[in-house]
């Protein structure tokens, strides 16, 4: 039986550290990267807001058998620090990060990306967190929707999808900023956490080309407690299924 570590979360083929990250390994960034939509003509990849890395390394690894690059970016010098750590024990070679400010990451020395992944700040400046790090990583006033679709504009190539997950409440407000800037949607997975409960969660796909939009849903935990079946299947690459989602 694998041992789990402390101070982070373990994955089948890697561990992800996150005592150092103002963000830890979440339910939300595990969904993202394993929904993500990923097909062969995927070369270039980029993950806004890295945090530790939860995200990029998951990508890797169902991206392991093509060439591919993955760009980790992040403003917070601890958030990349520990996402190097993490990218150094991961058996990847492909992942680079950059300590930066999105808004002003350099389009022409990095090129343009296939997919855009982000796990993004959503909460709107209000009451601040007593540590200015975590305020960053979770508050709009360091990186708004605007901001966020202006960027991906910018880096996307004329055919490349861009994927987030939001709280279900918000999913409406950023589908139409995005349709006001010309990125489609055309995929949407909303999430319950038991078939009982409302939609908590939405995972979305865009792109600035037409597509053909498919809705799905998915609950998270039967009532009796244990994980469904379908989110089982959707982690089952990366899950070890026998502990919640922070080990530490």
């Amino acid at each position: 039986m694998q041992k789990l570590k402390k101070g982070g979360f373990t994955f089948k083929h890697f561990f992800v550290a996150h005592d150092r990250s103002p963000m830890k390994v979440t339910t939300d960034s595990c969904l993202l990267g394993a929904w993500a939509p990923i097909d062969i003509k995927v070369r270039r990849v980029l993950d806004i807001g890295t945090g530790c890395g939860v995200i990029a390394l998951m990508l890797a690894q169902r991206l392991a058998q093509q060439p591919c690059q993955i760009d980790a970016v992040d403003i917070n010098e601890q958030a990349i620090l520990q996402c190097q750590q993490n990218i150094q024990e991961a058996p990847f070679n492909n992942i680079t990060t950059y300590l930066q400010d999105i808004n002003q990451f350099n389009a022409s020395k990095s090129g343009y990306y296939d997919l855009i992944v982000t796990n993004p700040p959503y909460f709107e400046p209000a009451v601040s967190c007593r540590n200015q790090q975590r305020q960053q990583a979770r508050y709009t006033e360091s990186l708004n929707f605007q901001q966020l679709i202006t960027t991906v504009k910018r880096l996307l190539t004329p055919d490349g999808k861009f994927c987030l997950v939001l709280p279900y409440h918000l999913a409406e407000l950023f589908k139409q900023l995005c349709e006001n800037n010309q990125l489609l949607l055309c995929n949407r997975l909303n999430l319950r956490y038991t078939v009982a409960k409302p939609y908590s969660l939405t995972l979305m796909c865009f792109s600035p080309c037409q597509q053909i939009t498919s809705e799905s849903e998915l609950y998270l935990r039967e009532e009796n407690g244990k994980y469904s079946d379908d989110f089982k299947q959707l982690l089952a690459d990366f899950y070890l299924f026998r502990s919640s989602v922070t080990n530490n």
